[in-house]
């Protein structure tokens, strides 16, 4: 194993620290809790909190500010954060208007942010919840619809209706709608290796590929040969676009690197789905390229496809200000 890391033990702690010194204006933690919000909430909206295991960086810590998140909870890498903590982040950042928790369909997290809010309720806190399941293997094979890329866009639409002041009720239903549009699709060449037992997260031949995986290394639906990009992009979209009718619809593309595919080969994946996507009669209203939810060092991509309507284009426009996302 070779990472530019010090002690194997330390990576999430020393990597949230670096973090928020790189964004130090916008971040503080809580206490010394591997808790982050903002430096400025907003006591005049909901407050939207996610969380999760670390090592898909810049998720989540990189989408606090305005327009998205106000807190984020970081577990290990690949491992969900505990009750207590969620529920620590939750009390921190609450308002009148109500606390929403955005929790990606993994069970150690739903069961951990239903605890925290059990907790919180129990505190005459207003929470409620909605859980991300874009990942369409739950709707191809058994494995289940698991939140990954998908998830970010959640965020910036339920964040933008947030900072309207609009009540906690509205958020959930745009949260919600949102997550009822989004659909993504990931594969890899090559497995992450987590740090502390520098081991690989699955094994791949060279000449193999592995479609519809997770982003902590969960197993496709799928292994097959190596083969071009355009044949790869080809075999996602179709499926994707067997899972929700896009026809004749706007939608948000997002390509997005696991945490080491070049951005080289995500521009030319992005040259045939543009045109793909045209041929089948679907209009990108717009494009986003890079790391939005990564693997550690995974190489692969997702495909992730967001159907628009008015009010969910309005959201998406309104502006954000975040580390990793802006508009």
């Amino acid at each position: 194993m070779k990472k530019i890391i010090n002690d194997p033990l330390d990576v999430e702690q020393e990597m949230i620290d670096g973090f928020i010194l790189a964004d130090s204006k916008r971040l503080k933690k809580l206490g010394d809790q591997n808790i982050i919000i903002r430096q400025k909430l907003n006591p005049n909206k909901v407050a939207l909190i996610t969380g999760g295991g670390s090592g898909h960086e810049p998720a989540h810590i990189g989408y606090i500010g305005f327009g998205m998140l106000d807190a984020v909870i970081v577990g290990s890498i690949f491992t969900s954060p505990p009750p207590k903590m969620i529920f620590d982040a939750i009390n921190a950042v609450k308002t009148d208007k109500g606390v929403l928790c955005i929790v990606k369909n993994y069970s150690g997290d739903v069961m951990s942010f239903e605890m925290a809010i059990e907790m919180a309720r129990s505190k005459g806190i207003k929470v409620d919840k909605v859980i991300v399941k874009d990942d369409i293997v739950n709707q191809i094979s058994e494995i289940g619809g698991r939140g990954v890329a998908g998830t970010v866009l959640v965020h910036k639409i339920a964040g933008a209706m947030a900072e309207t002041g609009a009540d906690l009720k509205s958020v959930k239903e745009i949260a919600e709608r949102t997550i009822n549009h989004v659909r993504t699709m990931g594969m890899a060449v090559s497995p992450c290796i987590i740090p502390a037992s520098g081991l690989p997260s699955f094994e791949l031949a060279n000449s193999e590929i592995e479609i519809g995986i997770g982003i902590h290394g969960e197993p496709g639906i799928q292994r097959e040969k190596f083969t071009t990009a355009n044949e790869i992009s080809k075999k996602m979209l179709d499926k994707i676009l067997a899972c929700l009718n896009y026809s004749k619809n706007e939608v948000v593309l997002m390509i997005n690197g696991l945490g080491s595919t070049p951005l080289m080969e995500l521009f030319i994946i992005n040259k045939f789905v543009q045109n793909y996507l045209q041929k089948n009669d679907v209009e990108v209203y717009d494009t986003m390229i890079g790391n939005f939810m990564t693997s550690i060092e995974m190489a692969g991509f997702s495909l992730t496809l967001l159907k628009l309507d008015e009010e969910l284009k309005k959201y998406y426009n309104s502006t954000a200000d975040t580390f990793a996302l802006k508009k």
